[in-house]
């Protein structure tokens, strides 16, 4: 049996390396490549499979298929990997680095990563602290660098009972009494109350059109802030019993969501109109939403085609230099007034108001063109506006709510100038509509009657305007609801006590309730008129309240 050179090991067993561990780097007999030698001299080989190579085995005793040619090979091997030995030793290195960064890593991570809990310790245990848990109708929150409570708020609200981000965000701190200044702190926990288990879907609370409705207007803006809803609570606080909204105002704004190809993106200052009819009902309101139709300046902006066209220069009309009227002929417009109705009734409104129902009354009337003069060459403009209205309450009242018209008060004095003009023709228009509101503000009846400060008369205009559309409409069926004038302008009585002349007046000529109308939506004078009215059990007002309102699922916070 031949021998090998002293100092060489062909290493059938891994305990006999000690020096020249590199010497396996050639191509190996039983593992075929140079790795296992690499990984000896890094001290991490793995243990060597005892079934081929029998502790027993040594180089005094090699296996019977051993031969010279074998020895030989491996020596020309050994040669070889002398030469290339520099180049191992940076490749170990290398590898012995890696592998340290790797290890260092791994053990790094395991500290790091959660660890599971032995079935031996108690969930109580101090060193195993329980995870908080939200209580019912409230969300958690981790807040993150740059949170303020507001911009928390504004995040949650849609998921809350809350109307308003200021509203949400005075809750948020009521709920977390750690919660101080502006800004929250990275990491907080913070308790979001008022979470609702799904989307507020209201209904509208069906009433008949004889309803008592005693009502403030809102603009849209207001509507949707903080400073609304206290307007709203203090009116039934009052003895109020509906409020009308905007969903739409005379410059075009849509205060609501509302898709349609003609609209676009725009701000909404009622965010949810399920949760703000929600409300409204919660608090014994009936929901009266409005919409000014054709008097639209947004949208003749952004789409002039539908403008009302000039006939000197076939450009959009314009109104005492104002481009502000769409045409109400055009299909395009009533079908895109209409959705939004839609819109609103889908949201929970009880009825809809529809305001500037006509065509521009002032301007160079000449001058204005109107798609009708083509398409209806024998139309009026009273036929158009019938003809949209008979449409709108096809649509509108199958929907179990009512529509109401506001119309202008001097309507019923029936000029043939004023018909003419606005194509407001009240015995047609009564046909399509469950309520009639004439706007009698006494202050806008100058130069008529001979009466030279009409905002100081509110008896007789009131009372005359009363008499003349409840003739003009008699036996239509509709109820004569009126505005009412609750601002000073051209008046030097305005007081609670006008309010109450206008109120008496306008119930003893016949009329169904009462809307109230500021532009600036300050109530003071009907806040202070409403109790003496009230106490005078139906010298004023029935008292008619809506039915079931009080019942609502869901109670939002007292302000």
């Amino acid at each position: 049996m031949p021998q090998l050179p002293r100092g060489r090991h062909l290493h059938y067993q891994v305990r006999s390396c000690k020096e020249k561990c590199f010497a396996q780097g050639g191509r190996n007999r039983v593992f075929g490549d140079s790795t296992p030698a690499i990984r000896c001299l890094l001290g991490i080989a793995p243990p060597v499979d005892k079934t081929l190579f029998p502790p027993t085995v040594t180089t005094r005793n090699w296996p019977a298929d051993f031969s010279v040619s074998s020895i030989e090979t491996t020596m020309s091997m050994e040669k070889n990997l002398r030469r290339h030995t520099p180049k191992l030793l940076i490749t170990a290195l290398c590898f012995a680095i890696g592998f340290g960064i790797i290890e260092f890593r791994t053990i790094r991570a395991a500290a790091q990563a959660p660890q599971l809990v032995p079935a031996s310790v108690t969930l109580g245990s101090p060193s195993v602290p329980l995870p908080r848990l939200p209580l019912p109708g409230t969300a958690l929150y981790e807040t993150h660098r740059g949170d303020t409570v507001i911009s928390v708020a504004r995040h949650y609200l849609s998921q809350t009972s809350y109307l308003t981000s200021s509203d949400l965000a005075g809750a948020i701190r009521g709920s977390n009494p750690d919660v101080h200044g502006t800004f929250l702190k990275s990491g907080q926990q913070l308790t979001i109350p008022g979470i609702l288990p799904a989307p507020i879907a209201e209904k509208a609370v069906a009433v008949p059109k004889e309803f008592e409705v005693r009502a403030i207007y809102l603009t849209g803006l207001m509507a949707g802030s903080d400073h609304g809803m206290k307007i709203v609570r203090r009116w039934h606080e009052a003895g109020g019993n509906a409020v009308v909204f905007d969903i739409k105002d005379s410059d075009g704004t849509v205060n609501i969501p509302f898709e349609h190809p003609l609209l676009g993106a725009h701000k909404t200052y009622i965010r949810d109109v399920p949760k703000y009819t929600h409300f409204l009902h919660a608090q014994g309101m009936h929901a009266i939403a409005r919409i000014a139709i054709f008097r639209d300046e947004r949208l003749v902006v952004a789409h002039p085609e539908l403008a009302v066209k000039s006939k000197k220069s076939g450009q959009p009309w314009r109104e005492n230099g104002k481009l502000v009227w769409t045409d109400p002929s055009r299909i395009e417009v009533q079908e895109y007034d209409i959705a939004l109705a839609q819109a609103a009734i889908a949201g929970g409104a009880d009825e809809i108001q529809f305001d500037y129902v006509r065509f521009p009354a002032e301007g160079e009337q000449k001058d204005a063109g109107f798609s009708y003069q083509k398409s209806h060459p024998e139309w009026q403009r009273s036929d158009v506006i019938a003809d949209f209205l008979r449409r709108s309450y096809t649509a509108i009242h199958p929907r179990g709510v009512l529509l109401s018209l506001d119309v202008f008060g001097v309507m019923a004095w029936q000029r043939p100038v004023d018909l003419a003009h606005t194509g407001q023709d009240i015995v047609r228009m009564a046909k399509y509509c469950d309520v009639l509101s004439p706007m009698i503000y006494p202050s806008h009846f100058f130069g008529m009657d001979n009466i030279t400060r009409p905002g100081d008369a509110p008896e007789h205009f009131i009372g005359e305007s009363m008499d003349r559309f409840q003739k003009i409409t008699k036996g239509s069926g509709v109820v004569i609801r009126p505005w009412l004038q609750a601002f000073a302008w051209r008046t030097k009585t305005y007081s609670p006590k006008y309010i109450e002349v206008q109120v008496l007046t306008a119930k003893n000529k016949g009329g169904v309730g009462f809307l109230f109308w500021n532009a600036n939506n300050n109530y003071e004078k009907p806040y202070a008129a409403m109790p003496e009215m009230k106490s005078s059990k139906g010298q004023y007002f029935h008292g008619d309240e809506l039915p079931g309102a009080l019942k609502a699922q869901i109670t939002f916070p007292a302000q």
